[in-house]
């Protein structure tokens, strides 16, 4: 597992319960820098455990999901977390109750 802020990242994402999403500010204010959630991003693109780094847990402050093709394929980020109980407004957002 990567150090310093990489390292804090992939910790934090791990900790993120089935089920609930955080957001890439979140994750950066919880791992020390809150004006680093583009890095959030790219700590995660490289994640080096995708079977114990939930990465697709992590959305944007909107509540929306990544691009397509972060996750394998359109929409995939959306029914990884659909079938851990997500649920989605009619936007397509994630709904507030499943932010942690």
């Amino acid at each position: 597992m990567s150090d310093g802020f990489f390292g804090k990242v992939y910790e934090i994402v791990k900790s993120v319960p089935k089920g609930r999403v955080i957001t890439y500010g979140k994750v950066a204010a919880l791992a020390g820098n809150p004006r680093m959630s583009r890095q959030v991003g790219w700590a995660l693109h490289m994640n080096p455990s995708p079977d114990t780094i939930p990465c697709y847990r992590v959305v944007n402050r909107f509540g929306e999901v990544s691009s397509a093709f972060a996750f394998g394929g359109a929409n995939r980020q959306r029914v990884l977390l659909e079938a851990e109980g997500v649920i989605f407004d009619k936007k397509g957002r994630v709904k507030p109750c499943f932010f942690v």
